[in-house]
């Protein structure tokens, strides 16, 4: 389960129960995330838990009737349904927060109820209810809670199964039987009302001799065992899915009568079974069904056989009733066990992989009966032929011909261009899907081998390419499961190996990937010097300012002036401007599904509108199949990861540019360069912490966990894998890059905003100490002006226009140019502290050892230890305390 899957189900939870407060999803999540195991091989035994459960309810009975209904549905999960539950009655202090949620939302919904409820309402009368009234209120609620659990009709069923087929196949729609089919009931030979009776109705069985008695009645159930009434023993109606039941005469001798029971349930199943195959036949219900049917129909023949061979007998009056249940015996038990699965199937409305799972259980119940277990082995290998045939085409050719909707895999029509545009877009996840109910049992644990092998296979036809495994064989159903997983994972090991071949070999996925690093993750240094240097001033303009088709002339232009020029794929690199700074980006994508996503979702856009250093990422082209690989949520992550180091190089080169700036400096006078010492010991403090935090992320971090991904795709056996080692790779390195931790992020954000703001203010008192020597050089200048001294006056004259009106506040004196330099400095220190000590925290407390590395990079000289560890003995007081 993925931890977005985590995240939504958590949140569901919480939703119903209503729980407010607390850590919210987080906590939980937390919890889970650590304990949960990604694969589940144990089963619990029902037991005991069920004995628990009944125990504990108040309606003993009803609970085991329901859980006994339940289990001949063949209902999934069951058994590790009962054991949660048998466990969650164990929790007193869950069960009384259970109880009190729901006694607070019957209320809720029943003070809903009493207010918006109002056309219901007892007549207004004084006198009380007759017997008669009370009587037939009782029918009318006795028939609707008949009507609401009665089952649909067998034509209302029909018709849905065929309405939902042909919404989801309009150009193949389902084949229809003619109405007459199923308008003519005596083609079923289930107990239609004969045109009279066979002998006279006014003499009772009772008063006739015993021998009489005997034939009349081996008669009546020679006709009663192939459907048909008979005069002394009659069928009682089928109400939805019921028993038939049957009426024997009431004079009947008691011995006889005895005789007669014993052999009237063979008539009933006969009845059962005579209906599910008549019902189950239709088109509507499946392949599956319809082969299980035909093998129904095989073994009712030869009952049918039996029953023709007694009524021979009988004719030649050689059958009596105890020769009539010596011959009928055998037959007892295979009648039972069809009329066993036709109910299970019926009741559980299973289809296609469904019907396998109940039929596969049956076989392997029947372990100690070989009658009964060969019996079934017969039934579902007879049922899978068609479940199988459908399975081969999906690992053998990669297609789907599912025209019922029975098989485990379901198809998804979704455009593999939108991989590139939308980033929510899981094309390799929702265009083939599992579905859970319609899995084998028998091949439950072959499932995401036979999902994966069909769409690998799938993946390469998409491209042009035929492919077809040369190992493939026909899959047929046996005890032995080694015989079709062998051929399930020959499959597997083919699919795998064309397509990361293909991949790997046709569509250079690695030289690809190596191309995307060089632009995204700044591999290419001397490409980036020039991009920089070109499109500076272009930058700095507000986004709405900026023309795109110019930056992407300037970005072709440095391209073709670096040594980016040799790469193949250049041309696929492209420029986005984008509509939020990389922190509110981060953020809004950490606080999915969280408590302050709705915060962030609905905040008002800042005021201040963005520059083009803020907004300005690379995009890159990505065309089908490569697009599997780097999706649009692979190559955001690139984007944040770029965004994210592509700024610290702008806060970099603002300092780098301070200091050139300030480098005429050492014309001033003593006491003014007395007053920048501070200064410029802060900004080598910022560049410092700069440049360590790049070394870091592009040497410590991004390096070699780059070079551990590439040697991880060189031993990968499939796309998956290739997928899996790709995204450790990004969630890596967001990861140690701090962009996955909210907390680091808004201490970083600031710290990179004191640094920009601290070189503006620098910027500006450098302009304005340079305006002030303009103006006095001017004040002692004899002569006319040399051409020099007009180009001065003219740079005056622009520092005049463009900074003085600004600043004539807080740049007037020195004294306020130092208080803001003590103010930057104390800002810096205290986050940089601050940053210190929750990296401190988390590499101990989390294992994140590897953003340790920045503490040690940071204080190398020890210089803020003694200031940590009086916040570590602080906050371990406050703990204590």
């Amino acid at each position: 389960m993925s931890e977005f899957r985590i995240h939504h189900d958590v949140n569901e939870l919480l939703s119903l129960l209503h729980v407010r407060g607390g850590d919210g999803a987080e906590g939980y999540i937390d919890l889970l995330q650590k304990h949960r195991t990604p694969y589940v091989n144990t089963t619990v035994s029902s037991h005991s838990a069920k004995v628990k459960l009944a125990e504990f309810s108040k309606t003993p009975e009803d609970f085991l009737r329901k859980y006994e209904e339940l289990k001949s549905k063949n209902v999934r999960n069951l058994d590790p349904l009962v054991y949660l539950l048998s466990k969650l009655c164990e929790d007193k202090e869950t069960l009384q927060f259970l109880q009190q949620n729901a006694k607070e939302r019957s209320e809720a919904s029943t003070n809903t109820t009493a207010t918006t409820t109002t056309s219901y309402s007892l007549p207004q009368t004084s006198t009380k209810m007759s017997m008669q009234e009370l009587d037939e209120l009782r029918k009318k609620l006795g028939n609707v809670t008949a009507s609401s659990n009665a089952p649909l009709p067998a034509e209302v069923t029909r018709k849905m199964l065929r309405d939902k087929h042909n919404k989801k196949n309009p150009t193949l729609p389902n084949p229809v039987f003619p109405n007459w089919v199923y308008d003519r009931p005596a083609l079923l030979g289930d107990f239609i009302t004969s045109s009279g009776p066979s002998g006279d109705p006014a003499v009772a069985i009772g008063t006739m001799p015993l021998p009489a008695q005997e034939q009349a009645l081996v008669e009546d159930l020679l006709f009663v065992l192939v459907g048909v009434d008979g005069r002394d023993i009659t069928a009682q109606p089928v109400l939805g899915r019921q028993n038939r039941s049957f009426i024997v005469d009431s004079t009947l001798d008691m011995s006889i009568k005895e005789l007669v029971n014993r052999i009237l349930p063979v008539a009933s199943y006969y009845s059962t079974i005579t209906r599910f195959i008549e019902e189950k036949s239709s088109f509507e219900y499946g392949q599956v069904n319809h082969a299980l049917t035909a093998a129904m129909r095989t073994l009712m023949k030869e009952y049918l056989i039996l029953v023709t061979q007694l009524e021979h007998l009988q004719r030649q009056g050689l059958l009596s009733l105890q020769k009539l249940w010596f011959y009928i015996q055998p037959t007892m038990r295979t009648m039972e066990i069809l009329a066993s699965i036709a109910s299970s199937v019926d009741k559980g409305e299973c289809m296609g992989g469904a019907t396998l799972s109940l039929l596969h259980d049956r076989t392997f119940n029947y372990t100690g009966d070989s009658q009964a277990q060969e019996l079934c082995l017969y039934l579902t290998k007879a049922a899978s032929v068609p479940y199988f045939e459908i399975l081969e085409k999906w690992t053998y050719r990669g297609i789907i011909k599912d025209p019922y909707s029975e098989f485990m895999v379901e198809e998804h029509e979704l455009q593999k261009e939108k991989i590139q545009e939308d980033y929510n877009d899981k094309y390799w996840d929702q265009r083939y899907t599992i579905v859970q109910h319609r899995i084998p049992s028998f091949l439950q644990k072959m499932a995401d081998k036979i999902l994966s092998t069909g769409k690998y296979l799938n993946v390469v036809r998409e491209c042009g390419r035929d492919v077809t495994c040369p190992d493939a064989k026909e899959v047929l159903y046996t005890l032995k499961e080694r015989a079709y997983v062998e051929q399930i994972e020959k499959a597997y090991n083919y699919a795998s190996k064309v397509l990361l071949d293909f991949l790997m070999e046709e569509k250079e996925l690695v030289l690809r990937l190596r191309s995307i690093k060089h632009y995204f993750l700044m591999d290419k240094g001397d490409f980036f010097v020039h991009f920089m240097d070109l499109t500076e001033e272009e930058l700095k303009k507000p986004v709405d300012d900026i023309v795109p088709p110019r930056l992407e002339a300037l970005l072709e232009l440095a391209l073709r002036m670096s040594t980016a020029n040799t790469d193949p794929f250049k041309d696929d690199l492209k420029i986005d401007l984008m509509p939020h700074d990389v922190i509110t980006q981060l953020l809004r994508v950490l606080a999915i599904e969280t408590k302050q996503e709705k915060a962030i979702i609905n905040a008002e856009p800042t005021e201040v509108g963005l520059s083009g250093l803020e907004a300005f990422s690379f995009d890159y082209i990505v065309k089908w199949p490569l697009s599997l690989i780097i999706n649009r949520k692979a190559l955001t992550r690139y984007q944040m990861l770029f965004r994210h180091i592509f700024y610290c190089k702008h806060v970099e080169r603002l300092l780098c540019n301070v200091w050139i700036c300030n480098k005429d400096f050492k014309l001033y006078s003593s006491h003014c360069a007395k007053w920048f010492a501070a200064a410029f010991a802060l900004r080598q403090r910022m560049l410092n912490f700069v440049q360590n935090i790049q070394y870091y992320m592009m040497f410590e971090v991004m390096e070699p966990t780059w070079h551990i991904m590439e040697n991880n795709l060189k031993t990968a056996s499939n796309i998956d894998d290739v997928l899996c080692h790709h995204t450790s790779f990004l969630d890596n390195c967001l990861k140690d890059c701090m962009l996955t931790n909210p907390e680091l992020l808004r201490i970083f954000s600031k710290l990179m905003s004191v640094c920009v703001m601290f070189t503006s203010c620098m910027q500006r008192f450098t302009q304005s100490k340079r305006l002030e020597r303009l103006s006095k050089e001017q004040g002692t200048m004899d002569g006319p002006p040399t051409e020099r001294e007009h180009a001065e006056e003219a740079e005056k004259k622009r520092l005049n226009t463009k900074l003085l009106p600004e600043h004539a506040d807080t740049l007037q004196s020195d004294a306020g140019f130092e208080t803001s330099v003590s103010k930057f400095d104390s800002s810096f220190s205290t986050l940089l502290l601050d940053l210190l000590d929750k990296l401190s925290i988390y590499s101990t407390n989390d294992c994140e050892h590897s953003m340790i590395s920045i503490i040690y990079r940071l204080d190398f000289n020890g210089f803020y230890t003694e200031r940590l560890e009086k916040m570590a003995i602080e906050r371990s007081q406050k703990a204590s305390a």
